[in-house]
């Protein structure tokens, strides 16, 4: 029987890619803030590592790294693991379902993973921003949607599309071309794109 994806019974492998997949997080993250980026980079290790060993570690990594960033940043970072955790669970399954392949598949995933965003992102930025990111490109976009008298949650989703769609896509291709780049032996102690299935020497 090959490893169900969905087990929290992790390996060891996957255990010491936690935290360098929090790391990336937090760099990136860290970085796109210093250079006012109209990014936000803070899933690149949770994609990675939703790419190598599937969507419960990826969905760890991204909760982790919040709870990390509302400790040491904001407490309200502390709610958007919520969004982490949909990108590593939606970015897992697309590597799991061997859906990406190439390039062209992994931007598509990449829409996929910005979709996910605004979905999860938007209500939590109404409540506790007023509909705001605090991306000053995303910010933009929702004073000009709202002084034309739209209502709130309209700017709000205008705002988390304006950065969260080519984050995501910017991340997707970043996090496709280090896992593609990684060495075979490295990848291979991963078992995100085996499917479970049933041996019948296991009977």
């Amino acid at each position: 029987m090959k490893k169900n994806i969905w087990s929290f019974k992790l390996s060891t492998a996957a255990l010491v890619l936690i935290p360098a997949g929090v790391a990336i997080n937090y760099v990136g993250q860290t970085l796109a803030q210093a250079l006012k980026l109209p990014l936000w980079l803070d899933s690149i290790g949770t994609v990675i590592s939703a790419f190598l060993a599937g969507p419960i570690v990826g969905a760890l990594v991204g909760a982790i790294n919040n709870i990390i960033y509302g400790l040491t940043q904001n407490p309200i970072m502390f709610v958007y693991a919520i969004t982490q955790i949909g990108i590593g669970l939606v970015a897992g399954l697309l590597m799991k379902s061997g859906f990406i392949k190439n390039i062209g598949r992994a931007i598509v995933s990449g829409l996929a993973l910005g979709l996910t965003a605004v979905l999860i992102s938007t209500p939590l930025n109404i409540i506790f921003w007023a509909g705001t990111t605090g991306n000053v490109w995303g910010d933009t976009v929702f004073a000009a949607v709202r002084s034309q008298h739209l209502p709130v949650w309209v700017a709000s989703i205008a705002d988390e599309i304006v950065v969260d769609m080519p984050d995501k896509i910017v991340v997707a291709i970043i996090a496709y071309l280090i896992f593609k780049g990684l060495p075979k032996t490295l990848t291979s102690m991963y078992d995100a794109n085996k499917v479970e299935t049933f041996d019948e020497t296991d009977a």
